[in-house]
């Protein structure tokens, strides 16, 4: 019997700090040195082969391995791992890393695939395709055609690569079972056939329309809905719409990854809305209404006299749509005053007029009574600090 007390790292001539990969590679070493094959007869070194991959089974799970540093190996009866009942046990278990050390796939009676079953079912792989929207199709939602180019079973042959109608020749090298076996010392080895690869036959004739491949290659049109509130990342699924299977096996999906341009005049922000509205400073004095855009049309909107540069008006539910339920975004209406660079002579009298009723000196050089802001002033120095913040 194992001596079940043993260091695992000590039996894999690792450290306790060791990787994974480390820990796969010492083993391969240790496994291919006292595999029974290579020592016939020899107990100890069965002994040596079965407490390796004990050691293994236990390292290379992280759960396992952080009840052993924990506990030892009284640690492991919680996992329900007790050790391996015989060599059987340990070849199904790590078929891979024997594939690896030793050139050969599986052995009868156990094994890690079904041989002589054939080739399996494989998945078909995802497709991505990038669609560029307009930036209203994504906020409100549309519906786009695309052609997407995709591989599919072949119609003709239905995957098989014969021509219709045609034999199959049963491979001669293994009589159509698909696998071959050999003795190996004291086991019996299943492997893939090397002639047929597994397919257990020959076609006789190749399907023309693929050319044998059994898959060809098509640009299929497909209609896809875009709900509202789309933006720029947001992908789209749409399952079976990938590259077709392989042996019977399922098609993949098809991700639409969307792109949107941006609108000029709306700034998204999740699912509010912003829009600059220039005003002049005489009409964000005494107010006034503009028509603005809105993603229903246009709409007209009231700026309250004394309204001050960069203030913010925000129109509840007149933003982007939420995918789902009758939620929307605000719409973000910040105001723009904007100051004239030049003034006529007539514009010039009216706003020395103004400054002189409000009670402040007309000329920017002159003294200022820091306790009175008249109007003027007030617009003027309003617009200089908006001005600096942006």
């Amino acid at each position: 019997m194992p001596n079940f007390k043993k260091d695992y790292y000590a039996i894999l001539g690792v450290s306790r700090d060791a990787s994974t990969d480390e820990i796969k590679k010492n083993y391969r070493q240790v496994a291919l040195k006292y595999h029974p094959d290579r020592n016939p007869g020899n107990k100890e070194a069965e002994e040596k082969f079965k407490e390796a991959a004990e050691a293994y089974e236990v390292l290379r799970d992280p759960e396992k391995r952080r009840l052993y540093d924990l506990y030892g190996h009284e640690g492991l009866s919680s996992t329900g791992f007790t050790g391996f009942r015989d060599f059987s046990d340990i070849f199904r278990t790590f078929s891979d890393i024997f594939e690896d050390v030793f050139g050969f796939g599986g052995f009868a009676g156990g094994g890690g695939g079904p041989f002589g079953a054939g080739p399996q079912p494989q998945a078909g792989s995802d497709l991505r395709y990038d669609l560029t929207l307009d930036f209203m199709d994504a906020a409100l939602g549309t519906e786009v055609t695309v052609e997407v180019p995709r591989v599919v079973v072949c119609r003709t042959c239905g995957g098989s690569g014969a021509k219709p109608g045609t034999q199959k020749i049963p491979c001669p090298q293994c009589a159509g079972r698909g696998v071959v076996s050999r003795s190996h010392g004291i086991f019996q080895i299943t492997t893939t056939c090397p002639r047929c690869q597994g397919m257990k036959y020959f076609v006789a004739e190749t399907c023309p329309a693929c050319d044998g491949q059994g898959r060809m290659r098509e640009k299929k049109k497909l209609k896809v809905r875009i709900p509202p509130g789309m933006d720029s990342g947001t992908h789209l699924i749409m399952a079976g719409e990938g590259n077709g299977g392989l042996y019977g096996g399922p098609p993949g999906d098809l991700y639409i990854v969307l792109q949107v341009r941006p609108h000029e005049r709306f700034r998204r922000e999740g699912y509010d809305l912003r829009l600059a509205v220039p005003v002049s400073f005489v009409q964000a004095a005494l107010g006034t209404r503009v028509v603005i855009p809105t993603l229903k049309g246009t709409q007209e909107l009231a700026i309250p006299p004394g309204t001050q540069p960069g203030e913010v008006i925000r129109l509840k539910g007149e933003g982007v749509p939420y995918p789902r339920g009758p939620r929307r975004g605000d719409l973000l209406v910040e105001v723009q005053v904007s100051v004239p660079r030049s003034l006529s002579a007539k514009e010039r009298r009216l706003l020395e007029e103004l400054a002189r009723e409000g009670g402040e000196p007309a000329q920017a050089q002159a003294d200022v009574n820091p306790g009175h802001e008249g109007l003027l002033k007030k617009l003027w120095h309003s617009w200089k600090a908006w001005n600096q913040k942006r």
